[in-house]
């Protein structure tokens, strides 16, 4: 008898050692994953800066807002998309024809004659950027078990911090010594990488190919819906009046594709989202948490350098760096948190801490005025930071343990969707209250008609203006992050209190191994215990 239980003791052992990846070659695909997924933050960032050249040589200013909404519109219509044909036809293919088609946008953009040429491209781009965004999530849930995912957050953080703080140097530097045209080339190196060492070194379990239907008019319905509902937000306010014909039909087109879109996913064989992933309590919280969040960073991202560049008089040439205070905090904060994940296998307690840290940082920035040094400002951002620390990563991890394995891919792409759909609400209410309350202050002071036709000037517009127009305006451009970021603090409020809802529980994957004395020592009990009943 003590033979048979030593026997299964070192089967389970061995078990373990076949199950388990060795850490070494996990690293090496993380490393391929993550290049891939700085590919994709790190193309708007660059992008962005290049704008005024790419208008000065194209033209085109009338349609500038598209080289970004196309992009954008893609992106989020093809997430799910893109999700459940990793679950249907293996992870790896999928993934790589996702970089292969950034690849082929990429390389077009960079060779567009006009504006709209580089419109189209830019979709074609957006669609294989979907993919790489959920292809990375996805994977990393099959290869690391949730348990042990947390080691691994702070990858992903100092991506996102590189993304957004060497984003507009970099593409400020190539736009001025190579063109602008190589701030899409350059994706080619960096894409090629990444697809050779996807090629080379991630190795899934076999997959056999699904002879199911793809959900064709689901899949139309819920891209139609998306499409409408982000347009909404990014026209609304700014193109056409809220209550503008346009954006009231694009509202009612967007809400009949996703009833019709819930209707067909309830009946579809293989549905693009099954709706039975949200009888999961964890799972919708999650959804409603990093909506919440994608509202509050992008608006954040978007506000913060402007209110440093306006009135605290910093450079523009460096706005990347003014957001160090919060990137550092988050990055450091994401360790911290997915370390002791990984040792407790706890994790409830996170979204509560940091849903009240973003709701206080939100709020203190709300206060921010004409008289805020920089540094109470970084003080500030830093409590934000670590708010969003807590939870970039823990949304997505605890939403990825609330389905099964077969649902890995679309429970991912859910997750991000609600969060690209989040930063498109926040920037587009956050920007509407901002630029009312400025023009509303610079009409009231007596500065409108110098500052008319735009509430954001930059650098180079504002030195020109005169003394008491220039004061006036750095009044309302802190009157308006004011009203922005208390909006974004109430919104925050709703993320705290789903946060109290969470359940703990517990972690896919094994807890950490014990030591060969407690290994020993656990045997020897066993075997006492079975000798006892014999």
């Amino acid at each position: 008898m003590a033979d048979t239980v030593k026997q299964q003791a070192a089967s389970r052992a061995v078990a373990g050692e076949k199950g388990a990846r060795p850490e070494r070659s996990v690293r090496v695909v993380m490393l391929a994953l993550m290049i891939a997924m700085l590919l994709a933050m790190l193309d708007n960032m660059i992008v962005g800066t290049a704008m005024p050249t790419i208008v000065g040589e194209l033209g085109g200013l009338e349609h500038l807002s598209w080289v970004v909404t196309s992009y954008t519109l893609a992106t989020a219509a093809s997430t799910p998309i893109w999700g459940k044909l990793g679950d249907l036809y293996g992870r790896k293919g999928v993934f790589l024809t996702a970089i292969v088609i950034f690849l082929i946008g990429s390389v077009l953009s960079g060779m567009a004659q006009d504006m709209g040429q580089l419109i189209g491209f830019r979709a074609v781009q957006g669609l294989g950027a979907g993919g790489l965004m959920v292809g990375v999530m996805a994977i990393i849930g099959d290869l690391v078990p949730p348990r042990e995912r947390g080691r691994y957050q702070g990858m992903m953080a100092a991506v996102m911090a590189i993304a957004m703080i060497g984003g507009p140097l970099v593409g400020g530097t190539i736009t001025d010594h190579l063109g602008w045209r190589w701030s899409f080339y350059i994706n080619v190196p960096l894409g090629a990488v990444a697809l050779a060492m996807v090629t080379a070194v991630l190795h899934l379990p076999g997959k056999p190919r699904s002879t199911a239907r793809v959900d064709y008019l689901g899949a139309a319905l819920l891209t139609i819906g998306i499409t409408a509902i982000v347009l909404v937000t990014t026209w609304g306010g700014t193109e056409y009046a809220w209550d503008s014909a346009v954006i009231m039909e694009l509202a009612a087109i967007g809400v009949a594709s996703l009833v019709g879109f819930l209707f067909v996913e309830a009946r579809a064989a293989e549905p693009i989202m099954p709706l039975h992933i949200f009888r999961s309590r964890n799972f919708t919280l999650m959804s409603v948490i990093g909506f919440f969040t994608g509202f509050v960073m992008f608006g954040a991202v978007l506000f913060l350098p402007l209110f440093q560049q306006s009135v605290q008089g910093a450079s523009a040439t460096n706005s990347g760096l003014l957001l160090l205070p919060l990137l550092l905090s988050m990055l450091a904060v994401s360790m911290v948190a997915g370390r002791v994940t990984t040792n407790t296998g706890r994790y409830r307690v996170f979204p509560i801490i940091g849903g009240a840290l973003m709701v206080a940082g939100l709020f203190l920035l709300a206060t921010m005025d004409t008289g805020t040094s920089r540094l109470t400002a970084g003080l500030y951002m830093a409590v934000l930071g670590a708010g969003m620390g807590f939870l970039m990563q823990i949304t997505m991890l605890v939403a990825q343990n609330s389905v099964e394995m077969k649902d890995m891919g679309v429970a991912s792409s859910a997750a991000t969707l609600f969060r690209t759909l989040g930063s498109s609400f926040g920037v587009a209410i956050m920007g509407a209250l901002f630029t009312s309350r400025v023009q509303d202050e610079m009409a009231a002071r007596g500065g409108a008609q110098a500052t008319a036709g735009s509430a954001q000037l930059d650098a180079a517009s504002l030195a020109k203006l005169p003394d008491p127009v220039r004061e006036a305006y750095e009044f309302a451009v802190a009157s308006g992050t004011h009203a922005a970021f208390l909006v974004g603090g109430a919104v925050a409020v709703i993320g705290l209190v789903a946060a109290f809802f969470v359940e703990e529980v517990p972690l896919r994957g094994a807890a950490p191994a014990p030591s060969p004395a407690e290994e020993s020592a656990e045997s020897d009990g066993a075997e006492e215990k079975l000798t006892e009943r014999v």
